[in-house]
């Protein structure tokens, strides 16, 4: 059997255990703005329409009385270590898929730890008693059946589907809740009079894999309760990114490329944090009309350092045409390698020599930073002076 560990409400059940004054009041964490978007709402704030993702004006609108909250991603990671380290206490086989959420294989545990609804219980027992949180739990023979048995009963819920009722949840399940299946795919399904996942059986193979290509082999087998996929205690990233939501709408080149410059460092830090190097490099635009586009440059040489990265991502920024104000502003790379693999020098070792500068240069403002602070050494273009006024 399979678990689903979900956090009820993450980011804002942390600001309410932080400051019990929040309690029964509708608590929204994404900003004090009308910038950004909401990173997590409460309870309290959903009943009024508020949910993740949204433009925080829209949040203002629906919820006026809410409080509105900057997020603390320190203190989230915090929290999350201590849930990922006791849910190691019950099994081995625990894969973190977010900083809220996680998968554990509980196979052979019964002796030790009870029954899966038992040890269900003891988790949510735990949590609640070390660390004053609330989660939902979803118990299956699968991976795919435990995430949506943990969105069951929301929030503090325990969901548990025995392997002999597995088949007949499916063939009630709403196409909708199955993973992957979004607007597009749900009107496609709809149109052939799918509406649950056990609909799925009575077509011919063949008519799915026309419609849905390689989905439609995976929609296949989860019809039939089949999936395979494995609970992996250790996965390595497959992307690092980070972006943000500009004060103020801008076509400014200038002003974008430092932005992009604070991105790159923090994307690089992170890639050296992870022992890692990227070989794609994308850049991320939103417009002021909420439409999102991205570019991206794929390497024959894996890197790590700031310099390089910013050296592509400005490149793309440079190549696109901005014919409308940009609202946000990010870079992620992709196609991870461990560092440690040997990299495909230039004939005359030009490359090295350089990344060697940067890595050191790197490495260094990284020991200053854990030393003194984030804030006690930057580049002199990203200084308040030279930056438009924001640090």
């Amino acid at each position: 059997m399979i678990l689903h560990i979900d956090m009820d409400a993450f980011y804002a059940s942390v600001e309410l255990l932080d400051n019990p004054e929040l309690k029964g009041k509708c608590v929204i964490v994404g900003g004090t703005t009308n910038r950004g978007v909401v990173s997590a709402a409460n309870y309290a704030a959903r009943k009024y329409g508020v949910h993740s993702a949204m433009p925080i004006f829209q949040a203002k609108h629906k919820c006026p009385h809410g409080i509105f909250l900057r997020p603390r991603f320190g203190r989230y990671k915090q929290i999350s270590r201590k849930i990922m380290s006791t849910l190691k206490n019950f099994t081995p086989l625990v894969e973190p898929v977010s900083i809220d959420e996680a998968y554990m294989d509980i196979s052979g545990c019964n002796k030790l730890h009870g029954s899966p609804e038992e040890i269900g219980i003891r988790i949510k027992e735990t949590i609640r008693q070390t660390l004053g949180l609330t989660c939902s739990i979803g118990i299956a023979p699968n991976k795919f059946l435990a995430k949506i048995a943990s969105d069951m009963e929301k929030p503090d819920g325990l969901t548990v589907i025995l392997p002999e009722k597995a088949l007949e949840f499916i063939d009630k399940l709403p196409i909708q809740k199955v993973p992957g299946v979004g607007k597009k795919t749900s009107n496609q399904l709809t149109l052939l009079g799918i509406t649950r996942l056990g609909d799925v059986k009575k077509f011919p193979e063949k008519l799915i894999l026309d419609r849905l290509g390689k989905y439609g082999q995976r929609l296949l087998e989860l019809a039939v309760g089949i999936d395979e996929t494995a609970v992996i205690p250790f996965s390595r990233p497959k992307s690092v990114s980070s972006e943000h939501t500009l004060s103020q709408d801008t076509r400014n080149r200038e002003l974008l490329n430092k932005y992009l410059l604070r991105h790159c460092e923090d994307v690089a830090k992170q890639l050296r944090k992870l022992g890692l190097r990227a070989k794609t490099v994308t850049l991320k635009l939103k417009h002021a009309d909420f439409k999102q586009v991205t570019r991206n440059s794929t390497l024959t040489v894996p890197i790590q350092t700031s310099d390089k990265i910013y050296h592509e991502a400005s490149r793309l920024l440079a190549r696109y045409p901005l014919k409308k104000q940009v609202r946000l502003i990010g870079v992620a790379v992709s196609v991870l390698v461990s560092e440690d693999l040997p990299i495909q020098l230039s004939l005359f070792g030009e490359i090295k020599k350089k990344n060697d500068h940067w890595q050191k240069v790197d490495r260094t403002l990284d020991s200053i930073a854990q030393k003194f602070g984030n804030n006690a050494i930057r580049r002199a273009s990203l200084s308040k002076k030279n930056s438009g006024g924001e640090s």
